[in-house]
């Protein structure tokens, strides 16, 4: 008794390419990571890298220098002159003790 109710041609197809179109937006961007997350994630991972490299060239050139440090004889007596006040042979060293001056109390 009830006419059956229909929606007209125009009005389906319209709707039909925006439920396809929502599908294809979530299907592209939606999930737990979007396009967009992964492109952020992907040049973080090459900043990351180029960090990494860098590190890596420091840590190589303070092991070069470590192994300086322990079996360059040169290199010791320099770093023991300049950080410890060492001298060579029969160099004296001198020190002035001065008593403070009163009037800069």
């Amino acid at each position: 008794m009830s006419p059956e109710r229909r929606l007209p041609r125009g009005v389906a197809v319209v709707l039909w390419a925006a439920l396809g179109a929502v599908a294809l937006v979530f299907a592209v961007q939606g999930g737990e990571y979007s396009t967009l997350d992964l492109l952020r994630q992907h040049r973080q991972a090459i900043g990351l890298r180029a960090q990494v490299d860098s590190l890596q060239h420091v840590v190589d050139s303070l092991g070069r220098y470590r192994d300086r440090v322990l079996h360059d004889p040169q290199l010791q007596e320099r770093i023991g002159r300049e950080e410890f006040g060492w001298v060579r042979g029969n160099k004296e060293m001198l020190y002035r003790f001065v008593r403070p001056d009163s009037a800069s109390r």
